[in-house]
């Protein structure tokens, strides 16, 4: 019998917690993510009120300095701690791979100098569209449709680009180029991707609207990854007729692998929250595992070195956890993580390499306190342990010390 029979994992993607042991292995813009710290710096910058979280036990997580304006809590509701990374990257699938439980030892394939010319011509033969050479190349999401939309909606032509992840990016205006058929370019861009030299995580069609000066991304966005290569504790799950449902960009992280209940793209972290409540609510859940992405923090401020609107962002989650709360039973339990940092107040826009916070609740809890440090994959090892389940590849259990 299990210890919760339900738990619902959500990931505050790129919410990091301070600088990873090795942080200064991992390169932003020329700088070492040595100094990086995503929630330390908003805090100390822009002021952090997320009571909520902070009941949890935030501000009791070790750190050589604490948040700023998270106080910590004399006598928490939940448990509390930081996780390390072992694997080698600081991307999403990496990040969300490991809290899975798998080791991650060779890197996807970036191109920080754009992609080789024959990845360009196969793509150009296959749909039709030229590619605009100007945009090969690592390029914020918003920069790259102020600079080259204008001129696709001229001539149709292509926008590629890239980041300091493992990705290729299609940015699409949806009335040039319809949504259907930038799915198929992507989808074919996929097939070539599969093997070095170019092993890319994902393939991401980026649709956008409106008029040049005021373009706007779209909620069509489609994430196309590869399987992972190992199997996943959502996998055992799977096989063991447990429940896995995912909210938001989970099964396109996990290319639907392991998960047998899809609760759709979100198209805010508000509507993710929704989703996930929909879930958590629905008379068919009644034991298993749910998983969600809230993706905003990342994608619309940390790439965005905007720290006013994350911290927004973390005030807005904040407010909705009591909803999440109020729809647990007695025997569910809430874990809430993230997958890897992206310090808003630091060099560049790529991600940071980061320890990631875990808060875990219950209703059931008799106790409260803090976790011994661990790793990723320490999660999924958890959730393997409570549904007797074979563990993935890492990752140790703590299920015993949630009392």
């Amino acid at each position: 019998m299990s210890k919760f029979n339900r738990m619902h994992l959500i990931v505050l993607d790129s919410v990091g917690i301070g600088a990873a042991p090795d942080a200064n292995n991992f390169v932003n813009a020329g700088v070492p993510d040595g100094a990086s710290d995503t929630l330390g710096h908003i805090s100390k910058t822009v002021g952090l009120n997320v009571p909520n979280m902070a009941k949890l036990g935030l501000g009791n997580i070790p750190r050589e300095q604490p948040l700023k304006t998270v106080p910590a809590e004399s006598n928490p509701t939940g448990y509390a701690t930081k996780l390390e990374e072992v694997s080698l990257g600081k991307d999403t699938m990496t990040g969300h791979w490991e809290i899975m439980g798998l080791n991650i030892t060779e890197p996807f394939d970036t191109f920080w100098n754009g992609f080789p010319e024959e990845i360009l011509t196969q793509i150009e033969e296959f749909s039709g569209r030229k590619v605009i050479r100007e945009a090969n190349k690592p390029y914020s999401g918003t920069a790259v449709i102020d600079d080259f939309g204008p001129r696709q909606m001229e001539t149709g032509e292509l926008i590629i680009y890239t980041s300091a992840d493992p990705v290729l990016q299609i940015a699409a205006h949806e009335d040039i180029i319809p949504v259907e058929e930038l799915y198929r370019i992507c989808e074919f861009a996929r097939s070539i991707t599969l093997e070095r030299p170019a092993l890319l995580g994902r393939i991401i069609a980026r649709p956008y609207v409106d008029e040049p000066g005021n373009f706007t991304r779209t909620s069509n966005r489609r994430d196309l990854a590869i399987s992972p290569f190992a199997p996943t504790v959502l996998d055992k799950l799977n096989e063991a007729g447990i429940d896995t449902y995912s909210v938001g960009k989970i099964s396109d992280i996990f290319n639907g692998e392991g998960i047998n209940h899809d609760m759709g793209h979100n198209k805010s972290n508000n509507h993710g929250v929704d989703n996930l409540i929909k879930a958590m609510t629905s008379e068919d859940f009644k034991h298993g595992f749910s998983f969600t992405n809230l993706v905003d923090f990342d994608a619309l401020y940390g790439h965005r070195r905007n720290p006013q609107g994350y911290r927004d962002c973390l005030h807005e989650f904040d407010e909705r956890l009591p909803e999440i709360i109020a729809a647990m039973k007695e025997d569910d339990l809430l874990m809430i993580t993230a997958d890897h940092g992206n310090d808003p107040t630091y060099a560049g826009t790529d991600h940071t390499r980061e320890y990631i916070p875990f808060l875990a609740y219950s209703p059931s809890f008799k106790c409260s306190g803090l976790i011994p440090v661990g790793h990723f994959a320490d999660i999924s090892a958890t959730i393997a342990d409570n549904f007797g389940v074979e563990k993935a590849m890492i990752g140790e259990s703590f299920l015993d010390k949630l009392v």
